[in-house]
This record gives structure tokens, sequence and C-alpha cells, in this order.
């Protein structure tokens, strides 16, 4: 099992875009539909992934997940399903880690994801009623602080 993470070209942004849809169907219970249709929209038509670093892992040369940043702010980061809960995104996230990330939005109803940034060093700074897209969805907005 080969795996690397390189930085992201955007002749491979649908494949980052298949495993952003094939995550968003895992999880549809986090999402409102209208929130999903905001989302496809900002990267499909507004190209949402050229405003942000990319960087993918490759599984035998396969995109299997990704992250994008934005200054020291995750902005994304998925594993396709298949893959989840195999260590893929914290190999993800400890690259952006070595980059500078800070800071990362969770939904406060995604238990999973919160403990998940946690485990990593995360931990809260606020709390918002809204998300960033301004759709009533409580989100958690964390920090990085080093482990000492």
């Amino acid at each position: 099992m080969q795996t690397e993470i390189r930085s992201s070209q955007p002749d491979q942004h649908p494949a980052l875009f298949s495993v952003w849809q094939q995550c968003v169907d895992a999880k549809q219970h986090f999402f409102q539909h209208q929130h999903i249709l905001k989302i496809r929209e900002l990267l499909t038509v507004h190209h949402y992934f050229e405003h942000m670093q990319l960087f993918h892992l490759e599984l035998n040369q396969k995109i299997i997940g990704f992250i994008g940043i934005a200054y020291r702010k995750i902005e994304m980061l998925y594993v396709h399903p298949q893959y989840a809960g195999l260590g893929f995104g914290s190999m993800l996230l400890k690259y952006a880690l070595k980059l500078g990330v800070q800071e990362v939005d969770v939904f406060e109803s995604n238990v999973k994801e919160f403990r998940f940034y946690q485990k990593h060093g995360f931990q809260l700074s606020a709390r918002s009623k809204w998300d960033t897209q301004g759709y009533p969805c409580p989100t958690l907005h964390l920090r990085f602080h080093a482990h000492t």
C-alpha cells in the first residue's frame, strides 16, 4: 500500500469533486439539501477549488482524499467513505499542520469530526449559530494548540 500527498493541479479537480460528492452522499444527515446545492455551485460554477491550496492523498496512484487550505484555515478535508477511519484523514491533517494551519470550523452536530480535531490538538475557540455560508447551522470554530 503506497500513499503519497501531492499538491493538486486543476486537471485533478474533477477527482477531488468526486471524493467530495461521495462524502456528502454518505453524510447527508449533516447537510440541508439547499446547503449541498450551494456548495456544489461554489465548487463547479464559482471554481472554489481555485481559491485554496489543495493537497490530495493518493493510495496506489488513486486519489482517495484531499484537504483545502485558505490562509491558515482548513476549508475542506474529505476522505472517500470507502477509506474512512483508516488514518488517511489524520495523514492529511498532519500534513496541513506542518504547513502552519491554525483553524477549522465543524458543524456542532458532527461530534465525530469535532473529536477528530480535538485528538489532533484543536480546541474550541468560539461557536456560531450560522455557518460560513449563512445557513442556520450551529458551527464550532476550532484553533490549533500544539501539545506541550
